[in-house]
């Protein structure tokens, strides 16, 4: 048994400890005079991830099977990580991670630290991050727009011109992310219809799809340290970026490799129809 910082008892062998006031003999009982430190002191998403405790299960982010806790409060600032009954690994390590290395792990596509997000946190930020990255979207679209356009009157009729256009890509980039969204839910729904049966499922993979395009954000270090290699620089940003939605259906619906991969293509092929609509319609996009 070990006693880690944080008045945290680890699970990582050694005997179970016992609540105040047991007496049993398995183990030493915690300190009486143990300092009652915060949870959130571990991880700046352990209280939120234990407030969803009441109104969900989470998921062991090993085996991705259910859990009806992540910890257990022995009180007096002792509390123990919770062990999957399926692969008998902690439900959740990354609750005494720090969140810098939970997003590394996840800049890295590690099938964990997704769960960890999606299920045993409260991230409610996915709608703001979805404007935040098609406004990305849009601004470098409509530099590209302004850097093809040899006209430099001054006059306020131009400048008014140039930011409908910028307001005009942002529309363009909406209906193309939602394009690409559409695309996945129906190959999906084709594929097994048994996975998307309630409302909260197609949040749920919604908010996936919306937290795991956060490559986007790169657009814009890529336009300001503009290169010979820019234009390689945005497509490897595309990639990344598919990857992450990919490993995100796989972790919310527990697919394998393969089908993810045919809902983006699908994606991809509907957002491609989208593109050439406004092309015929005259829009420069």
């Amino acid at each position: 048994m070990e006693f880690s910082a944080g008045a945290v008892w680890r699970a990582e062998g050694g005997e179970k400890p016992q609540p105040p006031g047991c007496t049993s003999g398995r183990g030493p009982a915690p300190p009486p005079n143990a300092e009652a430190r915060p949870f959130e002191a571990l991880s700046g998403w352990g209280a939120r991830s234990r407030a969803m405790g009441e109104r969900g299960a989470y998921r062991c982010i090993e085996c991705s099977r259910e859990a009806s806790e992540l910890y257990r409060d022995y009180q007096r600032g002792v509390l123990r990580i919770s062990i999957c009954k399926s692969c008998q690994k902690p439900v959740d390590k990354y609750i005494e991670y720090d969140p810098v290395i939970i997003l590394i792990n996840a800049i890295l596509c590690k099938a964990q630290a997704y769960r960890h997000i999606l299920f045993n946190t409260k991230i409610n930020i996915h709608g703001k991050l979805c404007i935040f990255c098609l406004l990305c979207e849009a601004y470098l679209r409509w530099l590209q727009l302004q850097d093809s356009s040899q006209n430099i009157d001054p006059d306020d009729l131009i400048r008014y011109a140039r930011e409908w256009d910028f307001y005009r890509m942002f529309g363009i980039a909406s209906l193309e992310q939602t394009s690409f969204l559409v695309g996945i839910f129906i190959a999906l729904w084709q594929m097994r219809p048994e996975m998307l049966k309630t409302k909260s499922d197609f949040s749920l993979l919604l908010k996936a799809l919306l937290l795991s395009s956060y490559g986007k954000l790169l657009l814009i270090p890529a336009v300001i340290w503009e290169h010979d290699y820019t234009p390689l620089c945005l497509m490897l940003i595309k990639v990344f970026v598919l990857t992450s939605n990919s490993q995100a259906i796989r972790v919310t619906l527990n697919l394998n490799r393969m089908r993810p991969w045919l809902a983006i293509f699908i994606g991809l092929v509907l957002e491609n129809g989208a593109i050439c609509l406004f092309r015929k319609m005259g829009w420069n996009v």
